[in-house]
């Protein structure tokens, strides 16, 4: 069934550059024009390439109570809208900027719309009620975009920052460390862990030290991820030896009532690597 052609689509096909314009400067107005974030220029083609799919989609979809953003006659608008959000998400912008971005485009349209629809005022508030619809779903879409690629951005900092913050090193044939600094959390536990495996297997590490001299408290789920990680270690065929237990750690693991059961541990790193030259055969002239 053909979509009847309402006054705002006939307003941006027929004044296009107008609108266009006046979009710009209420931007401006408002002051969600981020030239310091995203030059004029660019600002201007994501306008231009949004309002030409908008005015597409509007021609051949419903707009009144029939509007619905999911259907495939506004695809057109979301893939514009999810590439515009891409790029200002990259470029820092909020997403109350991003929010208004999309919705300062309601002035211009409207006060263009205004003499058009002077001597039907009831014609006017319909349009002006099915415009804002469509205008506030898109801004909604939008926000949730930025939203889902903020989060994104978020959880592969997250992750570059764990793989960074428990790296295995090998420091010598066969053995390989893990020095830990800071927090260790079950999630950095965890990492810890599937990085030190990998690397046992990479390198045919006999003898695995994780050193967590650098590392001011742990609870019940991090002790029992070093116990899993000691067990993990042994399966693979190399022993695992966790040395600088503090004082404090080593009273939390008593008093929470952990036990490590046949775990090497040593005061300090040094003496964690005696002992693992003296399990792989390397006399002290030969280190």
């Amino acid at each position: 069934m053909a979509v009847e052609t309402s006054p705002t689509v006939t307003l941006l096909r027929t004044e296009f550059e107008t609108v266009l314009a006046r979009w710009l400067k209420a931007q401006a107005r408002e002051g969600v024009k981020r030239t310091d974030l995203v030059s004029a220029r660019e600002t201007e083609r994501q306008s231009r390439d949004l309002l030409t799919a908008l005015a597409a989609a509007m021609e051949n979809a419903a707009v009144d109570d029939g509007f619905d953003l999911a259907k495939p006659a506004w695809d057109s608008v979301r893939q514009t809208l999810e590439e515009i959000t891409e790029s200002r998400t990259q470029r820092g912008v909020s997403a109350g900027e991003m929010g208004w971005f999309i919705a300062s485009i309601k002035q211009p349209v409207f006060d263009l719309l205004r003499p058009i629809l002077a001597d039907t005022p009831q014609a006017f508030t319909e349009e002006i009620w099915n415009t804002t619809r469509v205008i506030d779903q898109i801004v909604l879409q939008a926000v949730e975009y930025l939203v889902q690629k903020r989060e994104a951005v978020i959880e592969r900092q997250q992750a570059e920052m764990t793989e960074v913050s428990a790296p295995v090193v090998k420091i010598w044939d066969r053995i390989v460390t893990v020095p830990l600094i800071g927090t260790l959390d079950s999630f950095r536990a965890q990492a810890v862990m599937e990085n030190l495996l990998d690397s046992i297997v990479q390198w045919e590490a006999e003898v695995a030290i994780i050193d967590i001299t650098g590392v001011s408290t742990v609870d019940t789920l991090v002790a029992q991820h070093l116990l899993k990680t000691a067990a993990a270690v042994r399966l693979m065929g190399a022993e695992c030896v966790i040395c600088g237990i503090s004082p404090k750690i080593a009273q939390t693991i008593v008093n929470l009532g952990v036990e490590l059961p046949n775990i090497i541990t040593r005061v300090d790193l040094q003496s964690g690597l005696a002992y693992a030259f003296e399990r792989i055969g390397v006399s002290a002239k030969e280190r």
